[in-house]
C-alpha cells in the first residue's frame, strides 16, 4: 500500500534516520518498500532533498565492489530520487559532475546506464504530487516504462507505455491517434474513476500520480 499519514520530530533527526536507512539499503533483499520510505519522507520534508542526493553521490563514489548489489540499490535509489524531486543548483551541479565521471570511469557498466538515465531524466523532472509507486519503484530500477491501461468507450481497453513524466494530455493524445478521431472536433480528456467518484484528470497531471493514488 502507499504510504499513510507520517509524523516527523526535527529535520535533525529525520536526516539521521535517513542516513541509517541508506546504509541499511545496501543489505536489503527488498529494497522497493525501504526505497518508497525514503522518498515519502523527502516528498514531506523537501529540505531533506538535496541531503539524499549528497549521501547517495557519496555512497556510489569510490564504492567497495562497483557494481555490486549494494551499489546498484544506491544507484536505484538515485534513479527514483531523479524521477521524483529537483535538487537545488548547486547540488545539480555536483549530481551532474558525479554522473559524467561515473559513465567516464566505468563505460558500459550498469553504473553508466543509470548516470545516463537519471541526467535524461533530471532534463524532465518539474516535481511530483506523490512519491512513486510500489510498481513504479521497480520499474525504474529497471531503467524501464510503465503499462498503463485506458478504458476507452465503445473501444477496447488500450495498454499505452508511460514514464514518470508522462502527463495525461499525452495519453490523450496518443488514444485519439491509435483510435482515428485526430479530426474529431470533440475534446477528450482522462477521467480517474474509483468506488466513490469520477473525476478528470487534469491535463498536465503526471499519470504516474494518478497510479500511486490508485496503489
Amino acid at each position: 500500500t502507499a504510504p499513510g499519514p507520517r509524523s516527523y520530530t526535527t529535520l535533525r533527526d529525520e536526516a539521521v534516520k535517513l542516513f541509517n536507512s541508506l546504509q541499511q539499503l545496501e543489505s536489503e533483499r527488498d529494497p522497493v518498500p525501504l526505497m518508497q520510505g525514503v522518498l515519502q519522507t523527502c516528498l514531506d520534508l523537501p529540505p531533506l532533498v538535496d541531503e539524499i542526493y549528497c549521501q547517495l553521490v557519496k555512497q556510489t563514489t569510490e564504492p567497495p565492489a562497483p557494481g555490486g548489489q549494494g551499489d546498484l540499490h544506491y544507484w536505484q535509489l538515485l534513479t527514483c530520487m531523479s524521477c521524483t524531486f529537483l535538487p537545488s543548483p548547486p547540488v545539480l551541479r555536483f549530481l551532474r559532475f558525479h554522473l559524467d565521471r561515473t559513465e567516464n570511469r566505468f563505460p558500459a557498466s550498469e553504473m553508466a546506464k543509470y548516470a545516463c538515465f537519471i541526467r535524461e531524466a533530471l532534463g524532465k523532472t518539474k516535481g511530483r504530487e506523490c512519491v512513486p509507486s510500489l510498481e513504479e519503484i521497480l520499474v525504474l530500477m529497471q531503467r524501464q516504462e510503465m503499462i498503463c491501461t485506458v478504458h476507452c468507450p465503445g473501444a477496447p481497453a488500450c495498454s499505452v507505455a508511460i514514464s514518470s513524466h508522462t502527463t495525461a494530455e499525452e495519453v490523450a493524445q496518443e488514444l485519439v491517434s491509435r483510435l482515428g478521431l485526430s479530426q474529431s472536433p470533440n475534446l477528450f480528456a482522462l477521467y480517474e474513476q474509483s468506488r466513490r467518484r469520477e473525476q478528470p484528470v487534469g491535463s498536465a497531471t503526471l499519470l504516474a500520480d494518478v497510479l500511486t493514488r490508485f496503489e
